[in-house]
């Protein structure tokens, strides 16, 4: 059987297109280092190279929302800390103010640092984050959560319009992290040290006076009561903050597998190629 010119040039010239085509794929593989460009090179691993894609985007999502969550409850916990400190020097005024040897000019020195731990702790519960949220207003980050009213009656000017729902973030598959914190139940304190306030700056008062002391007595209550709110809801962060390393160390893990796997799966064989 006799083969044409034409036809063998011909045969040559398909045989050199197939083996550079095979041969500008192999580079492409090498310069990736991927042994599956598209899915029918490896129709099996393709399918298990997408779930496992998958996967490692939702845990470093995952991560991603630790990360923030971590840095806001961290600073979240600062502020309450802080609150907390100012507390027990508010607390150990009003002990000394209680002082029935306590001359009406004594009580008189004391108003200057108590209006300052009212105002303190009133800017504290209206703080704002970089993004312009109000910290401790529940879900309602645009609202200032501690409003002062000066026309209402003494006792009451103080009012928390914030809510006490969580924003919950989701940090694990089926796992939610709350990362806000309310202040709910502050707003009692103010209005009792405002009381307090009003009732030692009359001039001639007295700890002696029935009605001072019962207004000294339940502020000192009031403060008893704000500092287990405080402290309750540090305990609780610390706490979080605790899961969430160790959520973020377990996703690091599933992290690594998932690149080992996708090594393992995926890699090209240079020697091979």
């Amino acid at each position: 059987m006799r083969i044409a010119t034409t036809q063998y040039q011909s045969t040559m010239n398909q045989s050199l297109q197939n083996n550079q085509e095979r041969i500008s794929y192999i580079t492409q593989q090498l310069a990736t280092n991927k042994r599956i460009l598209v899915p029918s090179d490896d129709p099996v691993d393709s399918v298990r190279l997408a779930r496992l894609s998958r996967e490692e985007a939702a845990v470093k999502q995952y991560r991603a929302n630790i990360s923030a969550i971590e840095i806001r409850l961290s600073k979240t916990e600062g502020y309450l800390s802080n609150m907390s400190k100012e507390m027990i020097v508010g607390r150990d005024t009003i002990v000394w103010a209680s002082d029935g040897g306590n001359a009406p000019d004594d009580l008189k020195a004391m108003v200057s640092p108590l209006e300052s731990l009212r105002d303190s702790l009133l800017y504290t519960a209206n703080t704002i984050d970089p993004e312009g949220n109000y910290i401790f207003a529940g879900t309602l980050t645009k609202t200032k959560p501690m409003v002062y009213d000066p026309t209402a009656p003494l006792g009451s000017r103080y009012t928390y319009v914030g809510n006490t729902n969580k924003q919950e973030v989701m940090v694990g598959d089926g796992i939610t992290q709350a990362g806000n914190t309310d202040l709910k139940g502050l707003e009692k304190l103010l209005n009792q040290l405002d009381a307090s306030i009003e009732a030692i700056k009359v001039p001639g008062a007295s700890p002696n006076d029935p009605a001072v002391r019962a207004v000294l007595t339940a502020n000192l209550d009031g403060f008893d009561e704000a500092l287990n709110l405080i402290s309750s809801k540090v305990a609780t962060i610390g706490g979080s903050q605790k899961i969430m390393e160790t959520l973020d160390a377990n996703h690091a893990n599933i992290s690594l597998s998932n690149k080992m796997a996708v090594a393992d799966i995926g890699a090209l064989d240079v020697g091979e190629a």
